[in-house]
């Protein structure tokens, strides 16, 4: 039996930070598990901006969120299950913020690569309301827009939690059920 992946696809989250957000799906995602590569990056922003740089972004002004893009094997992990995690690791029920980081670059966005994604996504995230939020009187403020243009970050934000594990990490980013 061959071990190489025939087909993958790609996933865009942003839930805050993105340091915190490549890094909860890399501990818990390994390529056993689907998540195949990761890279953080900005998207979703205006555009009149092209390759945007954290300078850039961190200030709010390209209204770009801070991303991270997963290629992942969907014959051992499914779209929804990414998505559901996505929820499970971070507060979707704050807009423009995640704990102290505040600003549309770090809003709470699924941006989907495909009408099927989007599809999952909505689905997911009603059934994620209903199962975990509705309950508690809150409400997921989640954005799922159709994927843009990705601007890859900086080399230094790559890995970033693996390469300096005593960085800044968001609060929020934690597994919440």
């Amino acid at each position: 039996m061959s071990s190489s992946v025939t087909s993958t696809e790609f996933a865009i989250f942003a839930s805050g930070c993105f340091w915190g957000t490549e890094h909860i799906f890399v501990k818990h995602f390994p390529p056993a598990k689907g998540v195949l590569r990761t890279s953080v990056g900005y998207t979703g922003g205006r555009t009149d901006v092209e390759n945007p740089d954290y300078g850039d972004v961190r200030s709010g002004a390209t209204e770009h969120a801070e991303a991270v893009r997963l290629e992942f094997d969907p014959a051992r992990v499914s779209y929804a299950d990414l998505v559901e995690f996505f929820y499970r690791t971070h507060d979707p029920t704050t807009v423009d913020r995640q704990g102290g980081d505040v600003g549309t670059q770090y809003r709470s966005a699924i941006f989907t690569t495909t009408p099927e994604q989007a599809a999952t996504a909505q689905r997911v995230t009603e059934e994620v309301q209903a199962k975990h939020f509705t309950p508690k009187g809150t409400t997921i403020v989640t954005k799922i827009d159709a994927a843009g243009p990705w601007w890859e970050a900086e080399t230094y934000h790559q890995m970033y939690l693996f390469k300096n594990p005593t960085g800044y990490q968001c609060p929020t980013h934690r597994l919440h059920w």
